[in-house]
């Protein structure tokens, strides 16, 4: 952090300073005004010469005071005021007008620049000083007032009061200006924030915003991870302008994460026209359920290609664009990776993570493919279909992958794959892949484990 200015650090003590020289004026003229010669003793021009000197050494304090004490020296100034102007006020016998300002000036000046104690602090020192003037000098109660007594004295409160109120009145258009200067700094910080916000996922924002890094040390989750991109798009980049490319991109884009946004997910990262995006680490509601959302935003997100796709063909954009995807789930290492004093990346790593990749290579395009462990979570409200076993790289042992069909909910009677899976029973029935030379089997063996069925019913 930057040192700040050295006039900062004057500004309180020299700001003090002017008002305790009209103050010590004033109450030296007072003094002179009601001692004056031949009767102006040596006690006064003493304690006249005392207060002169010590208004120049408080001068010089101000100026040569080091950060950090001023507080606590404008304290003693204080305590040595309010003694000088009580041990004054003993010296012109208490006059009544003298004494009324001065004590209203040391209340005054309690009040603006301290608070309770340095009022208790203050009038404790203003009656030690009586005291102390009072111990070497015995006053004359004067219930009656000088005129020159009293006019000096009046005439340095009211220049002190009114100095006072000026010096008030700028402080309070200097606040009004800092608040307003603090206002538009605080407006471009959001703005500055939300549009960083964009740029984050929701994890890393949470952990910056809060200041607690400990969100993004290193954990093993169980995640659902989606993988899409767009089949072609390689081909059409070569056949559109930047621009016309750059604006096909981002309106796909754009559609993509309002469906990510409503069911949940977390985009990990845009890798060109590819999209990763994670359920269950920023906020989780079960592995089921994480996995279960995660299908049906494929499945939204498939609808919607279908709406772009005639979108882009009003542009005059004639390949068919499709999107494939891949889900999986799994335990996988979530956290911050990179270099500390450099660059650093949020994200996941894992095998899970790579199988979910290879299935979105592997599927065909608008095809939704799942691995085995996503389709035992979902199977029960999304209906798929067993595709066997896929070669995928980077895996020595081949992976057992269904293709997602659609909710099974919006199937109703036209279902063309029927499945079921229980203890000693089970069938799955794709009617678009049954040939018509089989179906007569297909129908004879139904019946006979029907038939079987219910002589064991009765």
């Amino acid at each position: 952090m930057d040192k700040p200015a050295k006039s900062d650090y004057w500004a309180l003590p020299q700001r003090q300073f002017y008002f305790r020289t009209l103050i010590i004026f004033s109450v030296v003229g007072t003094l002179i005004s009601y001692r004056s010669w031949p009767e102006f003793d040596l006690l006064s021009v003493s304690l006249s010469v005392i207060m002169l000197i010590y208004l120049a050494l408080s001068g010089l304090f101000a100026k040569r005071l080091l950060a950090g004490k001023e507080l606590l020296l404008e304290r003693g100034l204080g305590w040595t005021d309010s003694t000088l102007i009580g041990a004054s006020l003993c010296l012109v016998d208490f006059q009544i007008l003298p004494t009324v300002l001065f004590a209203t000036i040391i209340q005054f000046n309690a009040a603006m620049h301290g608070g309770s104690r340095k009022w208790l602090e203050d009038n404790l020192a203003f009656i030690f000083g009586a005291g102390l003037g009072a111990f070497v000098y015995t006053p004359v109660w004067v219930l009656t007032s000088s005129v020159n007594v009293s006019a000096t004295s009046l005439i340095g409160v009211c220049v002190y009061i009114v100095l006072s109120g000026l010096y008030m009145n700028m402080r309070n258009r200097s606040l009004s200006q800092q608040v307003e200067l603090q206002k538009e700094q605080l407006e471009r910080s959001k703005t500055r924030a939300f549009r960083l916000s964009r740029y984050l996922s929701p994890t890393v924002w949470q952990a910056v915003s809060s200041e607690n890094d400990k969100m993004l040390q290193t954990d093993r989750k169980r995640l659902t991870i989606f993988f899409s991109d767009i089949q072609g798009f390689t081909a059409l980049s070569e056949e559109l302008e930047a621009e016309t490319l750059a604006a096909l991109l981002n309106t796909y884009l754009t559609e993509m994460t309002k469906i990510i946004a409503h069911y949940g997910g977390t985009v990990d990262k845009f890798m060109g026209d590819g999209i990763m995006v994670i359920f269950g680490d920023n906020e989780t509601r079960g592995a089921k359920a994480d996995c279960l959302r995660c299908v049906t935003m494929a499945l939204a997100m498939r609808k919607r290609m279908k709406v772009l796709q005639n979108h882009w063909l009003a542009q005059g954009i004639k390949r068919k664009l499709e999107i494939r995807m891949g889900i999986n789930t799994g335990f996988c290492t979530v956290g911050t990776f990179g270099a500390k004093a450099y660059y650093q990346d949020y994200t996941v790593l894992g095998t899970h993570v790579n199988l979910a990749s290879r299935l979105e290579s592997a599927a065909s395009p608008g095809e939704i493919l799942l691995s085995h462990e996503s389709w035992a979570l979902v199977k029960d409200t999304i209906l798929c279909t067993n595709k066997g076993m896929v070669k995928a790289k980077g895996f020595s042992y081949p992976i057992e992958v269904y293709q997602v069909i659609d909710l099974r909910k919006n199937l109703g009677g036209e279902q063309s794959y029927l499945e079921t899976s229980l203890e000693g029973f089970s069938m799955q029935l794709d009617l678009d892949k049954v040939r018509n030379y089989d179906r007569d089997r297909v129908m004879d063996d139904l019946e006979k484990a029907l038939e079987s069925l219910r002589d064991r019913m009765y």
